[in-house]
């Protein structure tokens, strides 16, 4: 399992420096996307771009409780059917068992995902071999003309808000997640009060708040990798509502 370092300066590569040993299989229909969203939560979403089922079902190691949710890595294979050129996939879904406890780390590939790995007029073949032996390393993502964007979880009320977080570029491995609701008087120079949200499940994040949350909400985010903090000033609208998907102005680089 990769692990990022104690301090706070380290930033993640564009492209693979460092390689490791593991194992791939795959799922899903040839030419898909592997499951209907998986363990993350991310629905459709890993059918279309920025995804374009470019995703893998990360062993437990990849996908740790689903802050693995959303990491990038490029994997390559070097067997007669690989063209040996990295493809850059993204872990939204869990590899829950069988080869998945059998390495270190296993990544169970999309169809459209492996055969992106084999040489020209070879996925099917690529495909049939089942089991391939890869080489991978971790990789910052990379979104073009994308911000990050928040999806209100259809089980969110008004004292209650998750999110799932997509599409943070470069550094955006999240540690932490905190909102801050709108002042109750206009007095209040102080701007609010920031308040950890938790993790939920796969890659979304909540806050409890114990009252009707103020809207609207800003979101802060801070990267694992970088320590570099993000605010989504006003996100969350006054009048949001369950299911909706908001838009910051704001990104990684």
């Amino acid at each position: 399992m990769l692990r990022p370092p104690n301090q706070t300066s380290f930033s993640l590569p564009m492209s693979g420096r460092t390689w490791h040993s593991g194992g791939s299989t795959w799922y899903g229909p040839p030419n898909g996307a592997g499951s209907d969203g998986g363990a993350c939560g991310y629905g459709n979403a890993v059918e279309t771009a920025p995804f374009s089922s470019m995703i893998a079902a990360g062993s437990p190691s990849l996908f740790r409780n689903g802050r693995g949710c959303g990491t990038c890595y490029q994997v390559k294979c070097n067997n007669h059917l690989c063209s040996r050129k990295p493809v850059t996939v993204v872990i939204t879904d869990l590899c829950p068992g069988g080869p998945c406890f059998d390495e270190a780390a296993h990544f169970d590939l999309s169809g459209t995902a492996i055969g992106r790995m084999a040489l020209p007029g070879r996925a099917e073949q690529l495909r049939g071999v089942g089991r391939v032996p890869i080489e991978y390393a971790r990789v910052a993502c990379e979104y073009p003309g994308r911000s990050v964007t928040f999806r209100v979880d259809l089980g969110s009320t008004p004292n209650y808000l998750s999110v799932l977080i997509e599409f943070e570029d470069g550094d955006g491995d999240l540690a932490r997640v905190d909102l801050k609701e709108t002042p109750r008087r206009r007095s209040d120079r102080s701007g609010g009060t920031w308040r950890r949200m938790m993790p939920s499940w796969g890659a979304l994040w909540k806050l409890d708040a114990g009252g009707e949350l103020r809207a609207p909400i800003s979101i802060r985010l801070t990267s694992r990798y970088s320590g570099k903090t993000l605010v989504a000033k006003n996100v969350i609208p006054a009048r949001w509502r369950p299911g909706a998907i908001y838009r910051s102005f704001v990104n990684y680089e």
